[in-house]
C-alpha cells in the first residue's frame, strides 16, 4: 500500500528569498542597530494596502519631525520600484523621504548599502544603482552617519 504524499516525511523548506521577506529581514537589522544608537527615533511600519506607494517606514525623530524610508533589497543594479512608489516619492520630493537599498550579489561577501533622496527616484527608476547616491557603504554600514542624514539632529 502506498501512502499519500501528504503523509510522507517532508523536506524542510528553506526560508523564503522573496523580496518582501528580504526587505523584512533588512528592516529587522535596521531596527536592532537603531537600538544601539544614542537616538530616540520611533519607527512605524506602514501598511501599503492603506495607500499604495507610501514608503515602508515612518520615522519620528527627537524633534517630532517625520521622515519616510522605502526599503529595497536587490541582487543586481536594478531597483524595482512600483509606479505608485515612484509617484509618491516624486510628489514628496521636497520632504525628508528616502530610499534605502541593500545590494547583495550572490558571490558578494558583504552587502552594499545605498541611500537616495526622493528627488532622485526618477533617475533611480531609470538607471538603477548607477545613479549617484546621497550616501553609500561598501564595507561596514555606519548607522550613525546614515540616521544623521535621514533625521538630522
Amino acid at each position: 500500500m502506498e501512502l499519500p504524499s501528504s503523509m510522507l516525511p517532508q523536506k524542510k523548506k528553506s526560508p523564503s528569498k522573496s523580496p518582501k521577506n528580504l526587505e523584512s529581514q533588512f528592516f529587522q537589522a535596521l531596527k536592532s542597530n537603531l537600538k544601539k544608537l544614542n537616538r530616540k527615533l520611533l519607527l512605524t511600519r506602514v501598511e501599503t494596502w492603506v495607500s499604495p506607494g507610501v514608503p515602508d517606514l515612518l520615522i519620528c525623530d527627537e524633534k517630532g519631525l517625520f521622515h519616510f524610508l522605502e526599503l529595497k533589497v536587490t541582487g543586481s543594479s536594478v531597483v524595482r520600484l512600483s509606479p505608485h512608489q515612484v509617484s509618491w516619492l516624486t510628489a514628496h520630493k521636497l520632504s525628508s523621504s528616502w530610499v534605502l537599498i541593500r545590494q547583495q550579489k550572490p558571490k558578494q561577501l558583504n552587502p552594499i548599502i545605498y541611500l537616495y533622496h526622493a528627488k532622485d527616484v526618477m533617475d533611480l527608476q531609470k538607471h538603477g544603482l548607477k545613479t549617484n547616491p546621497a550616501l553609500s557603504f561598501e564595507h561596514k554600514l555606519n548607522w550613525v552617519k546614515l540616521f544623521d542624514l535621514i533625521c538630522p539632529i
